[in-house]
């Protein structure tokens, strides 16, 4: 066991970040396993060789430093901090540190009982090699988990972290709840509005006649020349492979449902302000991206989709019931349920975009493959493209709307887009 005594324990409001992982979450229990992940931090050179009762400590202080690591969600639900506890600790001897994090992964968390960390310390004799850490999404997203590894590692080497405490959750409720926050909300929330008077009710509308058992699957493609030409075309038409790829699934959702207005929700950070740019919690939001497909072609799509994806990012910061109010006044007044089912998750901590030559493109084209690595009976969604790594794109469907062939022909589809439109 690990013991840890913070600054202030309490009760808060639920931050927007929070309220809106924690409805994903309820839509998709009892398989919200789903939404666990994990880093490996491998120990660092200076601190070796590394005693388990020095690593212990290290994330003893990690866990009193950032209120998220020992807050549960009590009923309302609200953020419910502790001030204490103990947080268990596994020691695992000469053991691959992926096996462990896919163990500490695969079972959802206990939100009310269970601390949202679990670790692991990997050992080879007396020495510590690696520290595995397994997050609940309540507790912090993709850049909020890399402040715990740097701050962790920084702990380990030195012992200590300079500077005042960081942005934590309570306060970010706060401010929310503040006149600023509530601008803020309020411009997102006209946006929200607008669109959703104008917009198709969904976008995958019709039911595939193929559904598999269990219902949602997950291929993912390595495809070389895909991430090339994304690059090319991120430089040629100054902008990133982010909103290439988010272009290019845009246009191809058009295709493939008919819809000349597309609908997708990108995952955006939501750490534009100085306040949230280092907060370890989950502030990740869907913004909402309006694409004006028609039946243009991609390249004339995509040099016009900038307003719209600057627009999707600010519509992100938004407050979830704000967004619950609007969505079911829309819904009555157009008298049907409207909601896209179509997110785009940039997982990516870091992009590069270089002008690459048409030849190393084609030379990678041998090199695609798909594979199927999951499968579940059920999503907060019908359709989820996640960029993981610089090669690996990853199309998450529900088989009812989107048949297990048809989720292929989307990916390799997907590619050939941008390949052609790279090299044209």
């Amino acid at each position: 066991m690990i013991t840890f005594t913070g600054a202030r324990g309490g009760t808060a409001p639920l931050t927007w970040g929070q309220r809106a992982i924690w409805d994903a979450i309820q839509r998709t229990a009892p398989d919200d396993r789903y939404f666990n992940f994990g880093r490996i931090l491998e120990t660092p050179r200076g601190v070796r060789p590394a005693s388990i009762a020095h690593v212990a400590r290290s994330v003893g202080l990690l866990v009193e430093r950032h209120e998220a690591l020992r807050t549960l969600i009590g009923p309302g639900p609200v953020q419910d901090l502790r001030e204490s506890g103990e947080l268990p600790l596994r020691i695992v001897a000469d053991a691959d540190p992926r096996d462990v994090l896919a163990e500490l992964s695969a079972t959802v968390f206990d939100y009310a009982a269970e601390w949202p960390l679990r670790v692991a310390l990997v050992t080879s004799g007396d020495e510590v090699t690696h520290i595995v850490l397994a997050f609940c999404h309540l507790a912090a997203d993709g850049i909020g988990a890399e402040e715990v590894v740097r701050d962790l590692r920084l702990l380990l080497l030195r012992g200590g972290l300079g500077g005042g405490p960081p942005p934590q959750p309570f306060d970010l409720a706060e401010w929310q709840t503040s006149p600023a926050g509530r601008r803020q909300a309020a411009s997102a929330a006209a946006f929200w509005e607008r669109e959703h008077l104008r917009m198709p009710p969904t976008m995958f509308h019709v039911l595939s006649g193929a559904a598999e058992h269990p219902p949602v699957w997950r291929a993912t493609l390595t495809s070389p020349a895909a991430d090339l030409a994304a690059q090319r075309l991120a430089v040629r038409h100054g902008t990133s492979t982010s909103t290439v790829v988010l272009t290019a699934v845009g246009t191809l959702v058009a295709e493939v449902t008919g819809h000349e207005t597309v609908t997708v929700l990108p995952i955006v950070s939501n750490r534009f302000r100085a306040a949230t740019r280092t907060a370890v919690t989950t502030l990740s939001q869907e913004g909402l991206f309006v694409l004006e497909a028609g039946k243009a072609r991609f390249t004339d799509l995509l040099a016009a989709s900038g307003p719209a994806v600057l627009r999707a990012y600010r519509s992100a910061y938004h407050d979830p019931a704000d967004r619950e109010r609007v969505v079911a006044g829309a819904a009555r007044e157009r008298g049907t349920p409207i909601h896209p089912y179509c997110c785009f998750n940039d997982m990516r901590f870091a992009e590069q975009a270089v002008y690459r030559d048409e030849e190393l493109i084609r030379r990678a084209l041998p090199e695609t493959s798909v594979s199927w690595p999951l499968s579940q009976d059920k999503l907060n969604c019908r359709f989820c493209v996640h960029l993981a790594g610089a090669a690996q794109i990853s199309l998450t469907a529900d088989t009812r709307w989107l048949s297990r062939p048809d989720i292929e022909r989307f990916l390799l589809g997907l590619e050939r887009m941008l390949v052609e439109a790279a090299l044209r």
